[in-house]
């Protein structure tokens, strides 16, 4: 029998099963379809990495991420972030209390007023002070998933199975043992659930006690979606070319992030996306693939009035699931030998190898996650 389970093979599993697999453990993955497959959230080679937060505890654990991103690549030998910098502005976002996050956290920025951060980037229009700072850039998230599982592999510890819907988990006298859609089972001690955007569909079904359960926080599911518009300048394409900065900008007339799109979308232009602007599923089972026309003019019209550096018409879309709380904070809390590893709410991908790492701590009992993160915890993250 396998010494834990891994349920999902998105970014927060993947990083599970290798934390695991190199700490010795024997790792059984079951993916109800293909690791960083398109239906969940980890897909893609265009993720923001960024180091801005409100809260002080969200940006400390970025500069803890950040070391396991070195590793990570370090021992793929693979590059998975690309650094591009990141600019923050908008009245909601408040870049100057930003700064002194940053700050505080020993990370490198810069507050520019919007004439001067005007001036440096052309491409971009600013209504308020702006947040430089360096240390951001884009992570290839499918690409993460793959280097992590393969260093796994390399243990001879990982045994991923694909094509494996999980259906339901039963206790199994001091261990698991899991049901899958088809009629498979798989036996271990204990169980590590990172199942994305299926958590809401699949929360019922994993024995857990029912005091957890009146306490979980309740789990919304969007279908978000993205656009791509192409860079007016052609010198901006490619992936050999200087990169565009990442944006957040969130004022009261919209709030957006942006980011150059990657492999995925041919490196011609910014990927676009509004906060919250998709639609609210059940769970990852009821998505269509379908973008809204309404969202798709929102942003073309916020291209036309914030990026004169693109063609506002885009050349591709997409779309992807958030699956958050209603603080925003992730979810990642132990019952009895079984963890549940909910770090989505649109913005878990920069912390992929500390995710593993702390579903890896409390599952072994030799560590534990920050309180907020806790069944039961109040805060109020914002992203």
């Amino acid at each position: 029998m396998t010494d834990t389970i891994v349920i999902g093979a998105g970014l927060a599993g993947a990083s599970a099963a290798w934390h695991l697999a190199e700490r010795g453990h024997h790792v059984t993955v079951l993916e109800r379809t293909t690791p960083a497959n398109e239906h969940g959230s980890s897909h893609g080679s265009a993720r923001i990495f960024r180091y801005a937060y409100p809260e002080q505890v969200y940006t400390d654990l970025v500069v803890r991420s950040k070391a396991g991103w070195d590793e990570l690549q370090r021992v793929s030998g693979s590059q998975l972030i690309r650094s591009t910098g990141a600019l923050d502005h908008g009245d909601i976002r408040n870049p100057t209390a930003l700064a002194r996050v940053l700050e505080a956290a020993g990370v490198e920025h810069e507050l520019l007023s919007a004439a001067a951060a005007q001036e440096r980037w052309p491409q971009f229009r600013f209504e308020t002070d702006v947040l430089w700072h360096p240390g951001a850039g884009v992570l290839d998230a499918g690409g993460t998933v793959n280097a992590m599982l393969a260093t796994a592999s390399a243990t001879g510890r990982l045994d991923l199975r694909t094509s494996w819907p999980v259906a339901r988990v039963d206790r199994s006298g001091s261990g698991y043992l899991v049901h899958s859609a088809t009629g498979e089972t798989a036996e271990a001690d204990g169980i590590v659930v990172a199942a994305g955007g299926w958590l809401p569909a699949l929360l019922g079904e994993l024995s857990l006690p029912s005091a957890f359960l009146a306490q979980f926080p309740e789990l919304e599911v969007r279908q978000e979606q993205a656009f791509h518009f192409p860079y007016l300048d052609p010198g901006d394409a490619g992936a050999d070319a200087d990169p565009w900065p990442t944006f957040i900008s969130k004022s009261h007339k919209l709030q957006t992030y942006g980011l150059p799109g990657g492999r995925d979308a041919d490196w011609r232009g910014q990927k676009v996306a509004q906060f919250n602007g998709g639609k609210l599923i059940d769970s990852a089972l009821q998505q269509d693939g379908v973008v809204d026309a309404a969202n798709r003019r929102a942003l073309i019209a916020y291209a036309e009035e914030f990026l004169p550096g693109v063609v506002p018409e885009p050349y591709a879309e997409t779309t992807c699931l958030f699956t958050t709380t209603p603080t925003e904070d992730f979810v990642i809390d132990r019952v009895d030998n079984l963890v549940v590893l909910s770090a989505c709410s649109g913005h878990g991908g920069k912390f992929a190898p500390l995710l593993g790492e702390l579903a890896a701590d409390l599952i072994t009992g030799s560590g534990s996650v920050p309180d907020e993160f806790r069944v039961g915890a109040e805060t109020g993250a914002t992203a």
